[in-house]
């Protein structure tokens, strides 16, 4: 809990009344690798902070996978368009690792809301922060060879490779292994 009340007091400042608040509002959960947080149909209800692990959001397209992202420590994640629509997911959730989250169920997310001002605001950034995430890997995916994705990808997240297998890697990338490999090469001379 204290990891998660430290990122959001980096996002921006809470008060004590806010604090407590958020620790009678959020659980602590421990899934193990392999798992599933939620699963393509099902309606997802919580918002999870992952404090220790990595996890990979992907869809079912034809009879294959497409990782369209990865969570490491200190995302915020869920499948946003189900969490707020409340309709059935059309991604599922899968950890990579062991992981260490702390959800809270949309109904208590709206009760902080309605009680907090700035827990309005960290929502916000948390959401804005998604969405410039998206915005990235769209443009990325439009005007980027796979070299150039590639090293952008170690840019930001130099950790990736040795904790997501290279499969989900290309998937994510929009490119196949081979493709991949290819990038790789060329980066490394």
């Amino acid at each position: 809990m204290e990891r998660l009340l430290q990122h959001l007091t980096d996002m921006h400042h809470i008060d004590e009344a806010l604090r407590d608040d958020l620790r009678n509002s959020f659980r602590e959960l421990r899934i193990p690798k392999g798992e599933f947080l939620i699963r393509e149909g099902r309606i997802c209800r919580h918002l999870y902070f992952l404090e220790q692990g990595c996890l990979r959001g992907f869809y079912n397209l034809d009879g294959r996978e497409v990782t369209h992202w990865f969570g490491f420590e200190n995302d915020f994640v869920t499948s946003f368009h189900s969490f707020t629509t409340r309709e059935p997911a059309i991604e599922s959730i899968q950890l990579l690792e062991d992981c260490i989250l702390w959800e809270i169920p949309k109904s208590k997310l709206d009760e902080l809301l309605a009680a907090h001002h700035k827990a309005e605001r960290l929502l916000r950034m948390a959401y804005e922060k998604y969405y410039i995430r998206l915005e990235e890997r769209y443009v990325n995916a439009q005007f980027k060879t796979a070299p150039e994705l590639y090293g952008r990808l170690l840019e930001r997240m130099p950790h990736i490779i040795e904790r997501v297998p290279l499969g989900y890697i290309a998937s994510y990338l929009g490119m196949s292994q081979e493709t991949l490999s290819r990038a790789r090469g060329r980066l490394s001379r």
